[in-house]
């Protein structure tokens, strides 16, 4: 298991799937209050993502406009104009789901 106490589903880099690998890992370090396993997977997140913008926008995208993004989200969250979601039940019965 390595550093990891969960066993963690392995992903494809250059896929959705590493990017939730390497976020897996970050909250299992961070459930063993690990801070510095935290940042190696943090690194790791951001490797993760540089590989599915090469390998799904072919140079079109790139991480400074990820951060672009990422600046206009914080500054849309510090203004008040877009706020976190409550974590609440679902009022959608499971019938209705698809």
């Amino acid at each position: 298991m390595g550093y990891h106490v969960k066993e963690i589903q392995r992903g494809t880099y250059g896929e959705l799937s590493k990017i939730k690998e390497e976020v897996d890992e970050a909250l299992d370090a961070e459930e063993q209050n690990n801070p510095i396993i935290v940042l190696v997977e943090l690194a790791d997140i951001v490797g993760a993502i540089e590989g599915y913008l090469e390998k799904n926008f072919n140079g079109t995208i790139k991480m400074k406009d990820v951060f672009v993004m990422a600046k206009a989200t914080r500054r849309a969250f510090e203004s008040g104009d877009r706020t976190c979601r409550q974590n609440t039940p679902s009022t959608t019965s499971e019938s209705e789901k698809p």
